[in-house]
């Protein structure tokens, strides 16, 4: 750990500093200036396009030069012009103008830099092509990976055996392939439509308005050259805003996280119990240490610490997507200050990914563990057994083995001897009587080895 990150008052910066790397050029000061003056120079591309002036080829190489050698120290400068300005997007600006006078052919053109633009225009588009590379580039591929090891683990384990346990207590078995495969499912279902939230922009000025522009040249289709700007950076063009983007769709977009982190938390509590009842054994490092003073002990703690970072990011997602939407009049700037924490949801949400996958890789089915559990509890076979009696004719079915089973365990033995005091065909009485627990599992095999 490096000295500075060991001073970091947040675990992001500090102990999980090396899990989120690939966030620090998005989500970083440094990021967000840097996505900032991207939309700065891309609308003044826009505007030369438009005719509004001329840009030359080595003009435009110079601007594309300027972007792509953004450096920490081009931020730094940008904080510089801040302490000024007190506005971190009117320092962006006279950022690039300063670059600009570095070639003669720009010094005619600087005005034209913010053009009919509020700070909104900039940061709402910027924070989208954040929240959009994070998404596809991070987010979908990680989801992607986990969906992958759990369809993995449903086909590997479709035909093993365990005794399930509703409230609690045991229920009628399944298998562990199915179990990981009811996780694959859900989460497919989510991955779909985190994929396919619209990630949003406007770009029409102080109130919405594109007054200033429009005045300045009332000739053009702002509404319309507008939108192709914002499209062509490839977000979706929110038409009808106030001086702000209102975030509806960071709400959607948090809702949608918060369904899946929930989904993983569901695993990740399952998984910790399934350990602590004895399903599953977990790798043993010989250098790790589960207790200061419990030799023994082998924590799942890969799953704890899921759990954990998930409902940290859940908590902000949450704030997000009640806070976000909300603004006083045409804008108020709460919304600031808490749009820079949307990397930090991210980042807790990608450390507890790499948690859970890590914690996957420490499981081994207890087979022994899981056949031995299912042949001590054969009052399991009581709902196979009263269904067939219902099928049959037999009235009272399910309170007789009620009478039979309720709150008890029972014997092969005794079951048997009972299924023959009933008048039941005698092929179906040897039927039953060739069902085990580890047998009694449905489709479970099948449902598991399709998904």
């Amino acid at each position: 750990m490096k000295i500075d990150q060991i001073m970091a008052v947040s675990p992001i910066d500090g102990r999980y500093a090396e899990k989120v790397t690939e966030l620090q050029p998005i989500w970083s000061e440094y990021g967000l200036h840097h996505h900032r003056l991207l939309v700065e120079v891309r609308w003044l591309q826009c505007l030369a396009q438009q005719k509004l002036m001329t840009l030359s080829s080595s003009d435009n190489a110079f601007l594309n030069h300027t972007l792509d050698t953004f450096s920490e120290k081009n931020a730094l400068a940008i904080q510089q012009i801040e302490k000024q300005t007190k506005h971190d997007v009117k320092a962006v600006e006279y950022f690039l103008k300063q670059k600009c006078k570095q070639k003669k052919s720009l010094l005619s053109l600087l005005e034209f830099i913010h053009f009919g633009c509020t700070s909104d225009d900039i940061n709402n588009l910027a924070y989208a092509l954040m929240i959009k590379q994070t998404r596809n580039n991070h987010l979908l591929p990680q989801l992607k990976i986990i969906i992958s090891q759990l369809q993995t683990a449903a086909h590997r384990y479709a035909d093993l055996p365990m005794l399930s346990r509703t409230h609690g207590q045991p229920a009628t078995p399944t298998t562990l392939g199915k179990e990981f495969a009811n996780f694959a499912a859900r989460l497919k279902t989510q991955y779909e439509q985190l994929k396919f939230i619209k990630i949003q922009g406007k770009f029409n000025g102080a109130t919405g308005n594109y007054s200033a522009a429009a005045f300045a040249y009332p000739d053009m289709n702002w509404e319309k050259i507008n939108k192709h700007f914002v499209e062509k950076l490839g977000l979706a063009w929110n038409a009808y805003t106030t001086q702000i983007e209102p975030h509806d769709y960071i709400a959607e977009l948090s809702h949608c996280l918060i369904r899946i982190n929930n989904i993983f938390t569901d695993f990740a509590r399952n998984m910790w119990g399934y350990i602590s009842l004895g399903y599953f054994k977990q790798t043993v490092h010989v250098n790790q240490i589960g207790s200061s003073t419990m030799p023994h002990k082998v924590n799942p703690i890969d799953f704890e610490n899921a759990e954990g970072n998930f409902g940290v990011a859940n908590a902000l997602f949450e704030f997000f997507a009640n806070k976000l939407p909300l603004s006083r009049f045409q804008r108020d700037l709460s919304d600031s200050t808490v749009m820079r924490n949307l990397g930090v949801a991210f980042a807790h949400t990608l450390i507890a990914d790499q948690s859970l996958l890590k914690g996957l890789k420490t499981l081994q089915p207890n087979k022994k563990y899981l056949q031995d559990e299912l042949e001590n509890h054969w009052e399991l076979l009581a709902e196979a057994l009263q269904t067939l009696m219902r099928r049959h004719g037999i009235k009272n079915a399910y309170e007789k083995l009620k009478k039979l089973t309720h709150g008890k365990s029972i014997t092969k033995t005794a079951l048997h001897q009972w299924v023959d005091s009933l008048k039941l065909p005698l092929e179906e009485k040897q039927r039953f009587k060739q069902l085990t627990p580890a047998q009694y599992i449905g489709q479970a095999k099948t449902l598991a080895k399709k998904i």
